[in-house]
């Protein structure tokens, strides 16, 4: 039985084929790179980002929210004057203010958040 298992050994040694390191090509710094930030920016602005307004917030009971219908009114935790919330990707990024623009909402940026704390946004 040793013996049969020294053969075995031996095959396998002799089957192994010999392996070697793979041979890459240096990498080397490409111009879009080599001129900085600017080309990365470029590469996000044709990102799609949802955008919302946050006009206000409120809880409800769900047989509460099953009797609304046309006409209904849902009061918010805001007051008209106010400044609304402007989300972006669900992060809150700005305050601004409702305006009507022909016939349309619109809101008038009228703060910004601190870009720290939208940074720090981000890497949650």
């Amino acid at each position: 039985m040793a013996d049969d298992v020294i053969q075995t050994a031996q095959a396998e040694k002799s089957a192994r084929k010999d392996v070697q390191d793979p041979a890459f090509e240096n990498l080397t710094e490409t111009d879009s790179r080599a001129s900085g930030g600017e080309n990365k920016l470029e590469l996000l602005l044709d990102l799609n980002l949802a955008v919302s307004v946050e006009l206000g917030k409120t809880t409800m009971m769900i047989k509460d929210i099953l009797e609304l219908g046309r006409g209904s009114i849902i009061e918010f935790d805001k007051l008209v004057s106010e400044p609304v919330d402007i989300l972006v990707n669900g992060r809150k990024m700005a305050e601004g203010e409702v305006v009507v623009v022909d016939k349309h909402f619109g809101i008038r940026i009228t703060s910004m958040v601190d870009p720290a704390e939208r940074l720090k946004g981000l890497r949650k």
